[in-house]
Parts: structure tokens; sequence; C-alpha cells
């Protein structure tokens, strides 16, 4: 092992050559099931393909993406393996806003477990965390396995009232706890792009409680340490009057006056992070690239998922395009 973001990002680089080209998706939209397991048996998603059912495509997406993000600290050491850490300790948070999200919604152990992404969680632990109780018996789990959530999990719980608010509580902590480690490690562009995702997140919000009506305190629900986005923009968004969008037209969202509508302009923010992560290749001391080979590799895993399962019910591809592309 090394401490050398060099060494580390020309391992990257070999990877990022090996996803999924553009072509690959365009082909799989069209494909019967059959079709799109022979084509994809025939990628780097091959080996870990053992059978020929919707199962096993989830069971190969999910077993792909551990082994080829998973195992990134494990090829450096020091301060490069404590910034990537923070990287899949990020993606530890999605899931476990899955796992919450899942458990309100009433969704089995099963449809839960293949939403999740890569993180650090072992499996098996994120397998006893769906089935806790309440989200206090989740944040104990986590409490033992001394995993950096736990706090923040902890936290939320305790001044939380519903399932959004728990959310936001538990993305403030983590935030908060994340920036300050990124800006120790001396990575400047990590912490650039953590404020940027705060940003995404008090506009995905905004939208959210917009198509809500939430009457409660808005105020509570904003997430401090963004760039572009001020409270007042947020509590105006989260009011429904999605004409303040047009006051990003000299920011890095100015795609999202574009959006037709609350799906849209959702779907234009998912590819506006991407984009915006993309610029991390040019961060070559620093963990920029990584950053933007574990966002594409959860985005491929979850175009491959969404198309599976197109192919299964035999959904028209009109149905699901917009969500497989980024124009």
């Amino acid at each position: 092992m090394t401490e050398d973001f060099a060494y580390l990002n020309a391992r990257i680089r070999v990877r990022l050559s090996q996803m999924l080209p553009e072509g690959f998706f365009r082909e799989a939209l069209r494909l019967s099931f059959p079709e799109l397991v022979k084509i994809l048996g025939d990628t780097i998603y091959g080996p870990d393909l053992t059978g020929n059912d919707l199962d096993d495509v989830d069971r190969a997406v999910t077993v792909h993406l551990n082994r080829t993000v998973g195992d990134l600290p494990r090829l450096v050491s020091g301060s490069v393996r404590d910034a990537v850490n923070l990287l899949l300790v990020r993606s530890d948070l999605t899931n476990t806003k899955t796992i919450l999200r899942g458990k309100h919604r009433g969704w089995t152990k099963e449809e839960i477990l293949r939403r999740l992404g890569s993180g650090t969680v072992p499996r098996a632990l994120y397998g006893r965390m769906v089935e806790a109780a309440d989200a206090v018996s989740l944040a104990q789990l986590l409490t033992l396995t001394r995993h950096p959530l736990a706090r923040a999990l902890r936290a939320a719980v305790s001044t939380a009232r519903e399932p959004l608010e728990l959310e936001i509580a538990l993305d403030r902590e983590f935030y908060i706890a994340v920036g300050r480690q990124a800006s120790q490690l001396d990575q400047p562009y990590l912490v650039s792009f953590l404020r940027f995702e705060i940003d995404a997140l008090n506009l995905a919000t905004g939208l959210k409680l917009a198509a809500m009506d939430y009457r409660g305190d808005l105020g509570r629900l904003f997430l401090p340490g963004g760039r572009s986005i001020g409270r007042n923009l947020f509590e105006t968004l989260a009011a429904g009057d999605l004409r303040v969008l047009e006051e990003l037209a000299h920011t890095d969202f100015k795609g999202l006056t574009e959006g037709k509508d609350l799906t849209a302009i959702e779907r234009g923010l998912r590819c506006i992070l991407l984009a915006k992560a993309r610029e991390g290749v040019k961060d070559v001391l620093g963990a920029g690239m990584a950053n933007h080979y574990v966002l594409s590799k959860e985005w491929e895993a979850g175009r491959i998922r969404l198309l599976a399962r197109r192919a299964t019910y035999e959904l028209p591809p009109a149905d699901v395009e917009m969500e497989v592309f980024c124009q």
C-alpha cells in the first residue's frame, strides 16, 4: 500500500476505462430480459452473473460494485485512505437513508437491500439494519461497530419528529462532520464538492416539500454549509414557487430552470451532480477522481437495475428512458 493519490488515480483511470459505454445502455433499453442478461454477461459484470433471473442481475451488480468500489481504501494508506473512506461513508449515509425510507414505506427486506450501493458497512450488517425495529435500534447497531454515522444518527433521532426531518437532521450532522474532516485532510476539492452537494440537497428537499404542501417550520429543514442556495431561496421553493429557480441562471444549477415539472427538475439535479463530479478528474493529486469514480459506478449500477426491471415487466422503453440517460 502507498500513501499516494497519483498511484490510486492511475488505478482508477483503468477502472473508468472499463465502465459500460453509453452504447450499452442505448442497446439495452430495447432488449428483452434474456437478451439483456446475455449482453450483460459479455461485460465486466459477466464474472459475477451466476444465473439468468432478476435476482441474479441484482446480485451481480451488488457484488461487482462492492468489489470495484469497496476495495478502494485497501489500495492506499494514511491520509489518502482516510479521504477515500469519507467517500464511502457518504455512500453509507445514502444507504442508511434508503433503509429508513424503505422501512417507513413498508418495503420488504429484499426490496431495500437491492437498492443499496457500496460503502464501508458489511452486507451482513446491512441485513441486520433492515431488520432493526426502528431508527434508535439502527443507531445502536452502528454504534456497536463504531461507525462514524452512529453519532449523526443518534443526534438526528433525538431532534426529528417525522421521516423527512430525520433524513435532514442526519444529513446535517453528517455534512458538518465530514466537511470538517475533509478540511483537516487538506482536500479542497472534496470540501468544495461537499458544499455543492449541500446545495443540491437543499434544492431536492425544497422540491419534496413543495410537492407535499408542507406547512411546518421550513427553516428547520434547511441544511447550512452550501454555496449557492440560501435560506430565502430554499423557503420560497419549499413554499411551491418554482419561479425562484430562475435565480439559479448564473450558477452551476442553471439547467434546472428548463424543468417542466418536479420530476424533470429532480432528474436534472441528479445529472448536474454527476457532471460536477466529473470535474474531479482534474484533481490529480487529490480525492476528486475517486469521487467521480464512486458516483459514476453507483449511477451505472442504478441504470442496470432499472433496465433489468423494464425488461422483466416489458415496459415501453419510453417509460424509463429519461431515468436512464442524462441529456
